[in-house]
Protein backbone atom coordinates (compact mmCIF):
# COMPACT_ATOMS: atom_id res chain seq x y z
CA UNK A 1 0.00 0.00 0.00
CA UNK A 2 1.35 3.48 -1.06
CA UNK A 3 2.02 6.00 1.83
CA UNK A 4 1.46 9.53 2.02
CA UNK A 5 3.24 12.56 3.87
CA UNK A 6 1.77 15.62 5.43
CA UNK A 7 3.66 18.25 7.30
CA UNK A 8 2.56 21.27 9.61
CA UNK A 9 5.72 24.01 9.87
CA UNK A 10 4.67 27.18 11.69
CA UNK A 11 7.25 29.55 12.82
CA UNK A 12 8.26 27.45 15.89
CA UNK A 13 7.21 23.73 15.15
CA UNK A 14 7.13 21.07 12.44
CA UNK A 15 4.94 18.24 12.67
CA UNK A 16 4.80 15.11 9.89
CA UNK A 17 2.70 12.26 9.54
CA UNK A 18 2.90 9.66 7.15
CA UNK A 19 0.23 7.99 6.40
CA UNK A 20 -1.37 4.86 4.26
CA UNK A 21 -3.35 6.65 1.30
CA UNK A 22 -6.24 4.20 1.78
CA UNK A 23 -7.84 5.89 4.92
CA UNK A 24 -5.13 7.69 6.01
CA UNK A 25 -4.20 5.38 8.63
CA UNK A 26 -1.37 6.80 10.67
CA UNK A 27 2.38 5.10 9.94
CA UNK A 28 4.60 7.33 11.72
CA UNK A 29 3.60 11.04 13.33
CA UNK A 30 6.06 12.78 15.16
CA UNK A 31 7.10 16.40 16.33
CA UNK A 32 9.98 18.49 15.91
CA UNK A 33 11.25 22.28 17.43
CA UNK A 34 12.61 23.84 14.34
CA UNK A 35 15.33 26.15 16.07
CA UNK A 36 16.79 22.45 16.19
CA UNK A 37 17.37 21.94 12.28
CA UNK A 38 19.28 24.50 10.21
CA UNK A 39 16.24 24.22 7.45
CA UNK A 40 13.14 21.51 6.80
CA UNK A 41 15.23 19.08 4.63
CA UNK A 42 17.37 18.31 8.14
CA UNK A 43 14.13 17.84 9.54
CA UNK A 44 12.72 15.49 6.47
CA UNK A 45 16.12 13.32 6.05
CA UNK A 46 15.71 12.98 9.79
CA UNK A 47 11.93 11.57 9.85
CA UNK A 48 11.68 9.84 6.50
CA UNK A 49 14.85 7.47 6.82
CA UNK A 50 14.29 5.15 4.27
CA UNK A 51 11.00 5.50 3.72
CA UNK A 52 9.85 6.59 -0.04
CA UNK A 53 6.23 8.00 -0.02
CA UNK A 54 3.87 8.30 -3.13
CA UNK A 55 3.46 12.17 -2.72
CA UNK A 56 3.41 14.78 -0.17
CA UNK A 57 1.83 18.08 1.11
CA UNK A 58 3.15 20.58 3.54
CA UNK A 59 1.21 23.64 4.86
CA UNK A 60 3.57 26.96 5.41
CA UNK A 61 3.05 29.70 7.58
CA UNK A 62 3.32 32.20 5.15
CA UNK A 63 1.80 32.94 1.62
CA UNK A 64 2.39 30.36 -1.09
CA UNK A 65 3.09 31.09 -4.76
CA UNK A 66 4.57 29.21 -7.31
CA UNK A 67 4.80 26.35 -5.05
CA UNK A 68 7.18 27.95 -3.21
CA UNK A 69 7.24 30.09 0.09
CA UNK A 70 8.76 32.36 2.69
CA UNK A 71 7.97 31.31 6.03
CA UNK A 72 6.54 34.48 7.43
CA UNK A 73 7.98 33.95 11.25
CA UNK A 74 10.80 31.92 10.38
CA UNK A 75 14.20 32.77 7.88
CA UNK A 76 13.01 29.54 5.29
CA UNK A 77 12.31 29.80 1.89
CA UNK A 78 10.44 26.32 0.68
CA UNK A 79 10.55 25.27 -2.78
CA UNK A 80 8.23 22.75 -3.92
CA UNK A 81 9.74 22.08 -7.22
CA UNK A 82 13.29 21.50 -5.76
CA UNK A 83 11.68 19.39 -2.94
CA UNK A 84 9.95 16.99 -5.68
CA UNK A 85 13.34 16.52 -7.37
CA UNK A 86 15.13 16.32 -3.97
CA UNK A 87 12.72 13.57 -3.00
CA UNK A 88 11.72 11.93 -5.93
CA UNK A 89 7.80 12.21 -5.36
CA UNK A 90 5.60 15.14 -6.12
CA UNK A 91 5.37 17.71 -3.06
CA UNK A 92 2.71 20.67 -3.17
CA UNK A 93 3.09 23.27 -0.77
CA UNK A 94 -0.24 25.11 0.60
CA UNK A 95 -0.68 28.28 3.11
CA UNK A 96 -1.07 26.66 7.02
CA UNK A 97 -4.51 28.01 6.95
CA UNK A 98 -5.55 26.29 3.92
CA UNK A 99 -4.58 23.08 5.47
CA UNK A 100 -6.86 24.02 8.51
CA UNK A 101 -9.68 24.43 6.22
CA UNK A 102 -9.55 21.45 4.55
CA UNK A 103 -8.71 19.85 7.68
CA UNK A 104 -12.09 20.94 9.42
CA UNK A 105 -14.13 18.71 7.39
CA UNK A 106 -11.95 15.64 8.97
CA UNK A 107 -12.94 16.72 12.47
CA UNK A 108 -15.67 14.98 15.02
CA UNK A 109 -17.66 16.71 17.92
CA UNK A 110 -15.50 16.07 20.17
CA UNK A 111 -12.68 18.10 18.08
CA UNK A 112 -14.57 21.17 18.37
CA UNK A 113 -15.75 23.68 21.62
CA UNK A 114 -18.73 25.86 20.74
CA UNK A 115 -18.39 29.16 21.35
CA UNK A 116 -21.93 30.22 19.94
CA UNK A 117 -24.69 27.96 18.76
CA UNK A 118 -26.54 28.71 15.51
CA UNK A 119 -27.68 26.60 12.94
CA UNK A 120 -25.18 26.49 10.40
CA UNK A 121 -26.25 26.81 6.66
CA UNK A 122 -25.86 24.27 4.47
CA UNK A 123 -22.79 24.79 1.95
CA UNK A 124 -22.45 28.60 3.55
CA UNK A 125 -18.84 29.81 3.64
CA UNK A 126 -16.76 28.78 6.20
CA UNK A 127 -13.78 31.58 7.87
CA UNK A 128 -11.16 30.40 10.17
CA UNK A 129 -8.92 32.46 11.95
CA UNK A 130 -5.98 31.36 14.72
CA UNK A 131 -3.20 32.59 16.73
CA UNK A 132 -0.21 31.07 17.65
CA UNK A 133 3.37 32.07 16.41
CA UNK A 134 1.24 34.22 14.27
CA UNK A 135 -2.09 34.94 13.55
CA UNK A 136 -3.61 33.03 10.22
CA UNK A 137 -6.67 33.21 8.57
CA UNK A 138 -8.78 31.87 5.66
CA UNK A 139 -12.19 31.12 3.97
CA UNK A 140 -13.92 28.37 2.23
CA UNK A 141 -16.78 28.92 -0.12
CA UNK A 142 -18.38 25.62 -1.63
CA UNK A 143 -17.57 24.36 -5.25
CA UNK A 144 -19.38 21.71 -6.78
CA UNK A 145 -18.87 18.74 -4.38
CA UNK A 146 -17.06 20.26 -1.74
CA UNK A 147 -15.28 23.21 -0.46
CA UNK A 148 -12.35 25.38 -2.43
CA UNK A 149 -10.40 26.63 0.97
CA UNK A 150 -8.51 30.52 0.44
CA UNK A 151 -6.03 31.74 2.40
CA UNK A 152 -5.58 35.30 3.37
CA UNK A 153 -3.06 37.45 4.79
CA UNK A 154 -6.04 39.96 6.59
CA UNK A 155 -4.13 39.45 9.87
CA UNK A 156 -1.64 41.74 8.41
CA UNK A 157 -4.46 44.48 8.13
CA UNK A 158 -4.15 47.51 10.25
CA UNK A 159 -4.60 47.34 14.47
CA UNK A 160 -7.84 49.60 14.89
CA UNK A 161 -7.62 50.08 18.81
CA UNK A 162 -11.28 49.83 20.94
CA UNK A 163 -10.35 51.46 24.37
CA UNK A 164 -8.12 53.84 25.66
CA UNK A 165 -6.10 50.94 26.96
CA UNK A 166 -5.70 50.02 23.50
CA UNK A 167 -4.64 53.20 22.22
CA UNK A 168 -1.96 53.00 24.14
CA UNK A 169 -0.51 49.64 22.98
CA UNK A 170 -0.93 50.67 19.35
CA UNK A 171 1.12 53.59 20.29
CA UNK A 172 3.90 51.53 22.00
CA UNK A 173 3.88 48.69 19.41
CA UNK A 174 4.44 51.74 16.46
CA UNK A 175 7.32 52.58 18.94
CA UNK A 176 8.91 49.41 17.99
CA UNK A 177 7.72 48.06 14.89
CA UNK A 178 6.37 51.13 12.40
CA UNK A 179 3.07 49.14 11.02
CA UNK A 180 0.95 47.92 13.72
CA UNK A 181 -1.35 44.67 12.42
CA UNK A 182 -3.68 42.34 14.29
CA UNK A 183 -0.47 39.77 13.81
CA UNK A 184 1.57 42.35 16.32
CA UNK A 185 -1.47 41.99 19.10
CA UNK A 186 -3.15 38.47 18.10
CA UNK A 187 -0.84 35.75 18.50
CA UNK A 188 2.62 34.77 20.83
CA UNK A 189 4.70 37.44 20.06
CA UNK A 190 1.55 39.66 20.71
CA UNK A 191 0.84 38.31 24.19
CA UNK A 192 4.23 38.93 24.97
CA UNK A 193 4.22 42.86 23.79
CA UNK A 194 0.76 43.37 25.52
CA UNK A 195 2.23 41.99 28.71
CA UNK A 196 5.71 44.34 28.38
CA UNK A 197 3.63 47.28 27.29
CA UNK A 198 1.50 46.73 31.06
CA UNK A 199 5.25 47.14 32.66
CA UNK A 200 5.54 43.41 32.85
CA UNK A 201 8.84 42.98 31.48
CA UNK A 202 10.01 40.35 29.13
CA UNK A 203 8.44 36.75 29.62
CA UNK A 204 7.43 33.99 27.55
CA UNK A 205 4.26 33.95 25.97
CA UNK A 206 3.02 30.25 27.56
CA UNK A 207 4.51 31.62 31.01
CA UNK A 208 2.10 34.56 30.59
CA UNK A 209 -0.51 32.76 30.04
CA UNK A 210 -0.15 30.37 32.28
CA UNK A 211 0.44 32.82 35.03
CA UNK A 212 -2.88 34.83 33.59
CA UNK A 213 -5.15 31.50 33.90
CA UNK A 214 -3.75 31.01 37.60
CA UNK A 215 -4.34 34.37 38.58
CA UNK A 216 -1.19 34.82 39.98
CA UNK A 217 0.26 37.53 38.15
CA UNK A 218 -1.58 40.92 37.46
CA UNK A 219 -0.25 42.28 34.95
CA UNK A 220 -0.54 38.47 32.67
CA UNK A 221 -4.18 38.93 33.75
CA UNK A 222 -4.75 42.25 32.33
CA UNK A 223 -2.19 40.90 29.22
CA UNK A 224 -4.59 38.01 28.02
CA UNK A 225 -8.07 39.89 28.96
CA UNK A 226 -6.55 42.47 25.98
CA UNK A 227 -5.27 39.87 23.69
CA UNK A 228 -8.58 38.01 23.90
CA UNK A 229 -10.50 41.14 23.50
CA UNK A 230 -8.67 41.86 20.31
CA UNK A 231 -8.34 38.37 19.29
CA UNK A 232 -12.61 38.40 19.58
CA UNK A 233 -12.58 41.83 17.82
CA UNK A 234 -10.70 40.29 14.41
CA UNK A 235 -13.03 37.00 14.78
CA UNK A 236 -15.87 39.66 14.21
CA UNK A 237 -14.23 41.65 11.23
CA UNK A 238 -13.54 39.06 9.31
CA UNK A 239 -17.08 37.46 9.79
CA UNK A 240 -18.58 40.83 8.82
CA UNK A 241 -16.23 40.37 5.76
CA UNK A 242 -17.42 37.14 5.14
CA UNK A 243 -20.76 36.09 6.32
CA UNK A 244 -19.76 32.39 7.28
CA UNK A 245 -22.95 31.20 7.76
CA UNK A 246 -21.77 27.62 7.70
CA UNK A 247 -19.02 28.43 10.75
CA UNK A 248 -16.62 30.21 12.19
CA UNK A 249 -13.52 27.97 13.36
CA UNK A 250 -10.81 29.24 15.64
CA UNK A 251 -7.82 27.66 15.02
CA UNK A 252 -4.26 27.77 16.41
CA UNK A 253 -2.18 27.01 18.80
CA UNK A 254 -3.07 29.33 21.71
CA UNK A 255 -6.88 28.62 21.58
CA UNK A 256 -7.03 25.04 23.14
CA UNK A 257 -4.89 26.37 25.95
CA UNK A 258 -7.05 29.35 27.23
CA UNK A 259 -10.31 27.88 26.41
CA UNK A 260 -11.84 28.70 29.60
CA UNK A 261 -11.37 32.17 29.21
CA UNK A 262 -12.07 32.31 25.91
CA UNK A 263 -15.94 30.98 27.01
CA UNK A 264 -16.08 33.21 30.10
CA UNK A 265 -17.62 36.00 27.25
CA UNK A 266 -15.35 38.60 26.58
CA UNK A 267 -14.30 36.84 23.33
CA UNK A 268 -17.90 36.82 22.24
CA UNK A 269 -18.35 39.86 23.38
CA UNK A 270 -16.04 41.77 21.28
CA UNK A 271 -16.92 39.39 18.22
CA UNK A 272 -20.19 41.05 18.58
CA UNK A 273 -19.46 44.58 18.95
CA UNK A 274 -20.01 46.08 15.73
CA UNK A 275 -23.07 48.72 16.44
CA UNK A 276 -25.75 47.81 14.31
CA UNK A 277 -24.57 44.49 12.91
CA UNK A 278 -24.26 42.95 16.55
CA UNK A 279 -27.14 41.18 15.69
CA UNK A 280 -26.13 39.65 12.48
CA UNK A 281 -22.90 38.42 13.97
CA UNK A 282 -24.91 36.54 16.78
CA UNK A 283 -26.61 34.36 14.06
CA UNK A 284 -22.40 32.92 13.09
CA UNK A 285 -21.69 29.46 14.59
CA UNK A 286 -18.54 29.86 15.91
CA UNK A 287 -16.15 26.97 17.33
CA UNK A 288 -13.02 26.51 18.72
CA UNK A 289 -10.47 23.91 17.41
CA UNK A 290 -9.26 21.61 19.78
CA UNK A 291 -7.28 19.41 17.63
CA UNK A 292 -4.02 20.17 17.51
CA UNK A 293 -3.65 18.49 14.31
CA UNK A 294 -5.75 19.80 12.08
CA UNK A 295 -3.67 21.28 9.84
CA UNK A 296 -1.88 18.17 9.55
CA UNK A 297 -4.89 16.13 8.27
CA UNK A 298 -5.71 19.00 6.25
CA UNK A 299 -2.32 18.77 4.73
CA UNK A 300 -2.89 14.69 4.20
CA UNK A 301 -5.81 15.09 2.65
CA UNK A 302 -4.20 17.44 -0.32
CA UNK A 303 -1.34 15.12 -0.29
CA UNK A 304 -3.71 11.90 -1.10
CA UNK A 305 -5.54 14.12 -3.70
CA UNK A 306 -2.49 15.09 -5.33
CA UNK A 307 -1.47 10.90 -5.44
CA UNK A 308 -4.99 10.28 -6.71
CA UNK A 309 -4.47 12.74 -9.71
Amino acid sequence: MSLVLAGDIGGTKTLLLLAESDGLRPVKEERFENRDHPDFSAILARFLGSERPASACFAVAGPVAGNRADLTNLPWTLDGHALTAELGFPVCLINDFEAVGYGIDALGAADLETLQASEPQPQGVRAVLGAGTGLGEGFMVWQGDGYKVFPSEGSHADFAPADERQEGLLHYLREKYGHVSWERVVSGPGLADIYAYLGGGAADPAAIAEAALSGSDGAAVEALEIFISAYGAEAGNLALKLLPKGGLYVAGGIAPKILLKLKDGGFMQTFRAKGRFAGLLATIPVHVVKNPNVGLLGAALAALRLNMS
